[in-house]
This record gives structure tokens, sequence and C-alpha cells, in this order.
């Protein structure tokens, strides 16, 4: 793959302003200074990012930069601060003619991050302007069966997200945009919502419409292709959020390393 194709990442590694409990506890600033299996989670991912084949430049938006950077001191790595919110963070670089296309997207908590997801979700996101991965409950449930997940139902099943979305050109940039609006203004949310129509949310509630349909219906209201990617990886949809998380994602972690 030349680098003229490399796909450029975002690794979103910041914190809400005020002491993160479950960070504390493990006496760190930010929760993706946490160790986990040895390491800070936050180096597990960069990490993955960096060594991919398809990945080009890494940019870590993060909160308390000097400790984040001690725990990556790759050089390779670029820094940036992050805002109060995910999508205070995205927004302005999405608007930057300057950015390039595609973004992959992840957060520094995504732990068990591997090549084969981001084979897989980079494949099938490839073309669309913006694209959420997914894993059906299923699958989790069929690999780790006393998982707890907030499960999203719609016609043909139940699906929690992954922690991987993908930009595929300025165009998402808008729906980015209504995020921060919403995070900003709830009345503003309520106006996000009816802006995606409310047959399409009504459609939902009452199980009529499948992820993808929907996932369809939104972009072309919003004028770009959407898509949702279903990850046949359990693990994809696991983030280290809080102690029973960490604990299962060291488990699995030290089960797969090399003796």
């Amino acid at each position: 793959m030349s680098e003229r194709t490399l796909i450029d990442a975002i690794l979103l590694a910041g914190q809400r302003p005020g002491t993160d409990p479950f960070a504390a506890a493990h006496g760190q600033a930010a929760k993706a200074l946490i160790p986990v299996a040895g390491r800070p989670m936050v180096a597990h991912v960069a990490g993955r990012l960096a060594g991919h084949p398809a990945i080009g430049r890494v940019t870590i938006h993060a909160t308390h930069l000097p400790e984040l950077r001690a725990a990556c001191p790759d050089p390779a790595l670029h820094w940036q601060e992050a805002a109060s919110s995910i999508a205070a963070s995205l927004a302005p670089m999405l608007a930057d003619p300057a950015t390039r296309y595609p973004l992959l997207v992840t957060t520094a908590d995504n732990v068990l991050l591997s090549d084969a997801i981001i084979d897989h979700f980079v494949r099938e996101a490839a073309g669309a302007d913006l694209a959420v991965a997914v894993v059906e409950a299923e699958v989790v449930l069929a690999r780790f069966p006393d998982a707890r997940r907030t499960w999203l139902s719609f016609r043909g099943g139940r699906f929690s997200g992954a922690n991987l979305f993908w930009f595929g050109s300025a165009k998402a940039a808008l729906v980015v945009q209504l995020w921060a609006a919403a995070e900003q203004d709830r009345k503003r949310g309520w106006r996000m919502i009816s802006m995606l129509g409310w047959g399409n949310l009504m459609l939902t509630l009452v199980r009529k419409l499948t992820i993808h349909a929907l996932a369809a219906r939104v972009g072309r209201r919003l004028g770009l292709a959407a898509k949702v990617v279903e990850m046949p990886q359990a693990e994809a949809c696991i983030d280290v959020d809080k102690q029973a998380d960490l604990e299962l994602v060291e488990s699995l972690l030290l089960l797969h390393q090399p003796e």
C-alpha cells in the first residue's frame, strides 16, 4: 500500500473536566493511563495503530499530555490537546480543509483492537462517507456469555457499538457538528433527531427497520453515504470502562502473550 493510500488514524484519549473515579481508583490522572497487563491502556491501542500496514499518521487527542507522551514514547506519534468532549475534539479537525480522508477513529479504552478488527472494518467501510462499527448480541454472548452491554434493538437483531468510526470524506463533518450541538444543548439535540427524521425514529422504536436500513435512510437525509459495519469479532465491543472490563481484558491479553 503506497503512502498516498494510507489511512490516517485518530486515537481519542481525552477526559471530561474533573476527576475520573475509575482512573483515581488506580492512582492515575486519566483513564487512558490505567495499566492493562503491565502497559498503560493507551499504549496498547497506539501501538496497534502505528504498527498496522494500512495506517499512516496516528494522532492522539489527549488530556494530561505529558503523562500520556511518556506512556507512548514512539516519536512517530502525533499529539493534540483534546477538547472537553469527543465531538468538540473532532469537529474542528473535520472542518479543516487540510484534513486528509479517509480517517479511522477509535478510543484509548479499545484495548483489544487487533489487526483482524482493523482489516475487517477498513475493508467494509471503504467507499462510505461515514461508517460505524457494531457487534451483534449473539456474536458477543457466544464468546462472553456474562457480558453486560447496552443493546440497541432493531429488526433482525440487537447491537452494541464497537468504538470504531470511519470518516470517508468531509461530508461526515455534518454529523459531528450535529453531535457537538446535541452535547451542548439538549433542546438542540431533539432538533437533531427531528432533522434525521421522526419517521426514522419511530420506525426504529417499533423495530420496523434493520440497523442497515436505518443507516441508509439517515445518510440519504443528510446527503451522505452512511454505513453500519457488523464486526465478526466479539472482542471489538469490549472496552475498558470499569473494573470488570479491566479484569476480562487483562485475562485475554495474558492468555495470548507468548511464553
